[in-house]
């Protein structure tokens, strides 16, 4: 939900992947290792790497160049190999170029001089999980201390699974390379080396169902060295999931069709980060409302989509004849593996609330398309029911709406009566308390009889629309001394609800797995001003959590959430820290449970999602 005129993301559909914009100056996170380039001794110069942060779908990598001879320098140029699928996607303080899978960064005109002693670096972000090897400085060999004429081998790729089952799964990863060969591979199940193979995968058996592994490899070569560690993939096993006390609370997360494109998130990764096992509902997003109707929203990503078997949740391979693939298919697997779970079709949304005007003017037509449509004998065992998510019922969000207070309590009503009580209807609702906002536009209360439970978007409240600021963070808990404006915050859109009339527990309280922020800031407290929004992945001024916590740590907290000024940006965003809080305050004030927008946004192990999981038990 956003209470100013651009649109927040979690409305937008996202096709195509933008390429991320690094800001020069990045702070480095501790705690993680530095992988020392492979090399030799060099005359006059070396070149030393460091992998600075690592977030899964990418790393940020430095370089150090540093003048080790008797004259200066007047350039220098760095040149290494990746393996295939290992690449620079951006970088700074030097120009990088490729031919295949050799890089080249050349200094630009103000850091080539280097005096005896001094030094100079430059950085850059990437994608894969390779680590570079044949190091060169002006043409010689860097020194790193390795044996002469013999480098370590490179890390191998984190490791995927496949075949997961109760007690057993397997593993498989790109190959290392090494100048001399590679001999063979050790696996480790956290920290405990289960097994040397010399080939590429592994089966491992003897597990506990419904439990989370970590596994890692490393290469070793013919002279018997040991390379890098791959990068960690946490998975689960299945079964051994307790189906939850029906009064239980709810965990409900967002599943975005449009994910499986750019940001490559499937219903697997809620298997293999644990998540499957620590939500009762999934919301998947979104259906769109046109002439008044339900109707598909992408029919390739719903129903078409072909998965391979190490991409299935079930590890079974799609056939081109079966009657139902796409995401339907492997949400249908997913219920047969965690049967607790309830299954929700999402319509509207920013972008496609266009259509719930049209929609209210005929109440019950618009009910039986959504019904007709949720019940299609391909899928109707897929969906325990449908979320309408009006942005916003007689008021205004990606265009204004003037269908009266109450056209959505008609709207809920007839959707209740046709979809009936063996069927959940839930809704997403704007969480604006502000005197004469949206909340005070429809009838909430009057829909509510007719709702298991709403959805309340108590996030997106600020953001970088407002180019210049004030800083602030985007999903407050409660109010705060300066806050921009007055009823943004959680606090006071539960009570607003509540004075009107809907219970505490039809509320679930929301969480944005993402932060928002600006740069040009140089204040670090909130309110501080700003001269745009914060380059981010896939649009200016957002970003998602799991490359935040690294790119940007938090460095305080206000009003129940989380802040970070690095550089010259400010984010805001939630941790597990201020998650739990939220889950607190949510069991204080009696409230159904919680939700979020959306899993993607979490890390590979979901540890938002646990935060979530934990917080209401």
């Amino acid at each position: 939900m956003s209470t100013a005129s651009p649109p927040p993301t979690r409305r937008t559909r996202f096709f195509t992947k933008v390429a991320a914009v690094v800001a020069v100056l990045a702070l480095p996170v501790t705690g993680l290792v530095a992988l020392a380039g492979p090399a030799q001794a060099a005359a006059s110069a070396t070149a030393t790497y460091t992998k600075v942060s690592d977030w899964g779908s990418g790393f940020e990598g430095k370089w150090v160049v540093k003048n080790t001879g008797t004259t200066t320098l007047s350039s220098w140029t760095v040149e290494w190999d990746y393996p295939a699928g290992t690449s620079v996607t951006s970088a700074w303080d030097a120009t990088v170029t490729s031919s295949g899978t050799h890089w080249t960064a050349k200094n630009v005109g103000w850091n080539g001089t280097l005096a005896p002693g001094a030094t100079a670096s430059f950085g850059f972000n990437g994608s894969g999980s390779g680590a570079p090897s044949g190091c060169k400085i002006n043409g010689a060999s860097c020194d790193g201390g390795t044996q002469p004429g013999d480098n370590p081998p490179t890390a191998p790729g984190a490791p995927s699974a496949s075949n997961v089952a109760d007690t057993s799964l397997t593993l498989a990863w790109t190959p290392a390379t090494d100048d001399k060969g590679v001999k063979n591979y050790d696996v480790y199940r956290g920290s405990a080396k289960i097994a040397t193979v010399t080939g590429t995968s592994y089966a491992d058996s003897g597990l506990t169902k419904g439990t989370t592994y970590t596994y890692s490899v490393t290469a070793r070569d013919t002279a018997d060295q040991t390379g890098p560690s791959s990068g960690s993939t946490t998975v689960t096993t299945t079964g051994g999931v307790i189906p939850p006390d029906p009064g239980g609370k709810v965990k409900l997360g967002y599943f975005t069709n449009w994910g499986v494109y750019g940001r490559n998130y499937h219903v697997k990764n809620l298997v293999t980060s644990g998540t499957a096992g620590k939500i009762t509902h999934i919301n998947y997003a979104f259906g769109n409302v046109q002439n008044g109707q339900c109707t598909i929203g992408d029919a390739y990503a719903d129903y078409d989509k072909a998965y391979t078997a190490d991409q299935s949740v079930d590890g079974v391979a799609d056939t081109w004849d079966q009657p139902l693939r796409g995401n339907f298919n492997q949400l249908r697997k997913l219920k047969k593996a965690y049967p607790n779970i309830k299954i929700l079709w999402s319509f509207g949304g920013w972008t496609w609330s266009g259509g719930f005007p049209q929609a209210a003017a005929n109440p019950t037509a618009f009910a039986q398309s959504c019904y007709n449509l949720v019940e299609d004998p391909r899928w109707a065992d897929v969906f325990d029911g449908i979320d309408l998510d009006w942005e916003y019922p007689n008021a205004c969000g990606l265009s204004c709406d003037s269908s009266g207070p109450a056209a959505f309590k008609n709207l809920m009503q007839a959707v209740k009566a046709r979809f009936g009580a063996n069927n959940l209807v839930t809704a997403a609702i704007t969480a604006d308390a502000s005197d004469g906002g949206k909340i005070d536009k429809a009838d909430y209360a009057g829909a509510a009889q007719y709702t298991d439970f709403y959805n309340v978007m108590t996030y997106d409240f600020f953001g970088a629309w407002a180019a210049q600021g004030p800083t602030a963070p985007h999903s407050p808990l409660t109010s705060y001394a300066g806050i921009p404006q007055a009823g943004f915050n959680s606090a006071d859109a539960i009570a607003k609800l509540k004075a009107k009339g809907v219970p505490g527990s039809k509320l679930n309280l929301g969480i944005g797995f993402y932060g928002r922020g600006w740069t040009g800031v140089t204040q670090a407290a909130p309110g501080g001003t700003a001269t745009g929004p914060a380059p981010g992945t896939y649009e200016q001024g957002i970003e998602d959590y799991k490359v935040l916590k690294n790119s940007c740590p938090a460095t305080g907290t206000v009003a129940g959430t989380a802040y970070a000024k690095c550089g010259s940006n400010w984010w805001s965003y939630d941790t597990p820290a201020t998650i739990a809080g939220k889950m607190t305050w949510a069991k204080q004030q009696g409230l159904r449970g919680a939700f979020y927008w959306e899993f993607s946004g979490d890390t590979a192990g979901g540890e938002l999602a646990n935060a979530v999981h934990t917080g209401l038990q």
